[in-house]
């Protein structure tokens, strides 16, 4: 019985939900307050940008394979396809997060987005969480604009960057005039 209760002990945190808040002090990129929570039971990260009218919020759903981020200044969600080779694993994620690793580490991954401005009609192919997020407000799809270095994009790009872990860039025509 002992024993069952110890493994219980060590089994537990990785199905637990934790939230890491970290602060960017320095606040050079105007990037405000981030908070990661972690939801190993769901498979889901959700990234919490509190920077004022350029707040955000960002789900990550590995078991979907699914993306999307709400800008709250334009009022709208942009879903996206994950990208393995760049974005970390929840537990990579979970790994960079607690490590605290910040500026003068290595430089983050760079991905860019072009916004497709035709609306989602059906949010339910990318999963439960995502659906909930993105429920009543004008979503759209993107697409990676593949390379190492993307192409200067003459539309409008929004900038969701998340820690010092990642740099993600929505560009297109419907994020101009919102």
């Amino acid at each position: 019985m002992l024993f069952i209760g110890l493994l219980g002990l060590c089994i537990t945190p990785g199905f637990a939900n934790y939230n890491i808040n970290v602060n960017d002090d320095n606040n050079v990129a105007g990037s405000g307050q981030q908070s990661v929570n972690i939801n190993n039971a769901h498979n889901v990260a959700n990234v919490d940008n509190n920077n004022g009218w350029d707040s955000w919020n960002s789900l990550w759903d590995y078991e979907n394979g699914f993306a999307a981020t709400r800008l709250f200044a334009k009022k709208s969600c942009i879903v996206h396809k994950m990208n393995n080779d760049v974005m970390p694993s929840l537990q990579a994620l979970d790994a960079l997060v607690k490590k605290r690793q910040g500026p003068g580490g290595p430089p983050p991954k760079v991905l860019r987005y072009s916004v497709n401005p035709n609306q989602v009609d059906d949010l339910t192919k990318y999963g439960q969480n995502i659906a909930g997020m993105c429920h009543g407000l004008p979503t759209y799809m993107a697409e990676e604009i593949p390379g190492p270095n993307p192409p200067f994009y003459s539309e409008k790009c929004y900038d969701a960057n998340i820690l010092w872990i990642l740099n993600i860039s929505f560009c297109g025509s419907t994020l101009q005039n919102k």
